[in-house]
């Protein structure tokens, strides 16, 4: 049976450098707490999920945290931009012999493993499967085999990530599949709207 491997992009969870945008309306330690909650709630849906997961961390590998080194082999992430992190991950996972390779971030707080399993089925009919993200990026992407061309020509954080990457791929002449819209986690609006929920899921209330 082919391969399927799932990449997760973290950040270390430091104060200043986690939620930035949320943070100007709650301040660094409380949009961290948040940050810590939606790790907590990303990593409970993905913990059942019987495939090869990695976890790819922004600054350092942490040694010690959720993400059991058991279950959820450990990189740092590369690249100057969202785009050559992405893109550097990847061309790792595919050149390693993975057939298909599906990646998240750590701040959605709607993303299920059932999206997930949705997501590496649809790469047996399609090129790529995207899931967009409300504001206009996206919060999942996969592959059947690695095309960089989709990490260029991106303005990374910005509402036409989405509308790029799309027009990518049908410029290569290549399908997608479209799952379900979720929102993530930027904003006061955003976190007030998804708390009740994330609460339900973790231990602690912020």
């Amino acid at each position: 049976m082919p391969e399927n491997k799932l990449i997760i992009f973290v950040k270390n969870e430091e104060a200043g450098k986690v939620k930035t945008r949320l943070a100007k309306s709650i301040g660094d330690e409380e949009a961290l707490k948040v940050y810590q909650k939606l790790i907590e709630y990303t990593h409970a849906e993905m913990v059942s999920l019987e495939i090869n997961m990695e976890v790819w961390y922004s600054s350092y590998i942490e040694k010690d945290d959720i993400w059991d080194n058991n279950q959820f082999t450990k990189k740092l992430q590369k690249g100057d931009d969202l785009g050559q992190r992405m893109g550097n991950a990847f061309k790792t996972a595919f050149e390693n012999g993975t057939q298909k390779t599906v990646i998240i971030g750590s701040d959605n707080a709607e993303i299920t493993s059932g999206i997930i399993n949705e997501a590496f089925k649809s790469l047996d009919e399609t090129d790529f499967v995207i899931g967009p993200a409300k504001d206009g990026g996206y919060y999942l992407l996969g592959m059947n085999r690695f095309y960089p061309q989709i990490f260029k020509g991106v303005e990374w954080s910005t509402k036409e990530v989405f509308e790029d990457t799309t027009r990518i791929i049908e410029q290569l002449g290549r399908s997608y599949t479209l799952l379900s819209s979720l929102n993530d986690i930027d904003t006061i609006e955003d976190w007030k709207e998804a708390k009740d929920d994330i609460l339900k899921n973790t231990r602690d209330h912020v």
